[in-house]
């Protein structure tokens, strides 16, 4: 069934129906260098496009959320980024919530190309959602926020991610909080008017410290399967937090079942079966 996104009743209402008829995981479309040679495709844009056809015919009609990662694409540059157009079109026209993995994080006027050139219908890029970096300061996200919340879109805000270079930054401390609990409480307060417009990225891999009670918007959890995670997991690593908003993902965990369409959905309903299991 295709999802139809009302810009006047906010991402919530899109991303729960979606959540509530295909299940709480978002599947990753990666084409890593490895995967293409895995799947036996060239690794040139004729091969990325192999990749992408079948990722789009075997989970856009399956899959609540799709993020394909922005880099691989960019990776082929221009014509990577065509291919990366058709993922999106492909998808949201199959019923999925397409979340672009593009974390982009700049202010001012530059912000606001970012958020035109993935949150405004009028681009070729648009997405339902787009992931963004808080590091040169929340409120630099203010042309992004306000260009999802105008057109029933989202934006994913990094705070605690599964590298270990980032607990430099994000365990800091500001006060009586750490750098990843004041990004929580500025999305908390972005998601007071129930849009949940503001979602978070924090990593399933380990425990991340955050309180995340508040936060009435959705949760990105990335690292299930080739980083480590599993299902099992999740309960304790999300503890707090109301699982409703959980989002796990995973994307070379399903992508190495490629490339035949019937074994990468087979894949996914596992993956999701066991993530629908532990969450409750």
């Amino acid at each position: 069934m295709s999802v139809t996104r009302s810009d006047t009743t906010g991402f919530a209402v899109h991303y729960r129906s979606a959540v509530a008829e295909r299940g709480r995981l978002c599947a990753g479309i990666d084409p890593h260098v490895e995967l293409l040679e895995q799947w036996g495709l060239p690794v040139d844009t004729s091969g990325l496009r192999q990749f992408a056809d079948i990722c789009v015919d075997a989970l856009g009609p399956v899959a609540a959320v799709i993020k394909p990662q922005v880099a691989f694409f960019e990776a082929f540059g221009a014509a990577g980024f065509a291919v990366l157009e058709s993922v999106i079109a492909g998808c949201r026209a199959a019923g999925a919530v397409v979340l672009a993995d593009a974390k982009r994080g700049d202010i001012g006027s530059t912000m606001q190309a970012y958020a035109h050139a993935w949150l405004d219908e009028r681009s070729p890029l648009c997405a339902d959602a787009v992931t963004v970096s808080p590091y040169l300061g929340f409120g630099s996200l203010s042309p992004a926020i306000d260009a999802a919340r105008s057109g029933g879109r989202g934006v994913f805000v990094l705070a605690r991610t599964s590298n270990p270079e980032g607990a430099g930054l994000q365990l800091a401390t500001t006060g009586d909080r750490t750098v990843g609990q004041t990004i929580v409480d500025d999305a908390a307060e972005q998601n007071a008017d129930g849009s949940a417009t503001v979602g978070l990225v924090v990593g399933a891999t380990r425990a991340h410290g955050l309180d995340l009670s508040a936060l009435n918007g959705p949760i990105l959890a990335p690292g299930l399967g080739a980083q480590g995670a599993t299902a099992a997991d999740l309960p304790e690593v999300f503890d707090g937090a109301d699982p409703a908003w959980v989002l796990p993902a995973s994307s070379r965990g399903v992508l190495r079942a490629g490339p035949d369409v019937a074994a990468l959905r087979a894949a996914f309903a596992v993956a999701r079966d066991e993530v629908e299991a532990a969450l409750g």
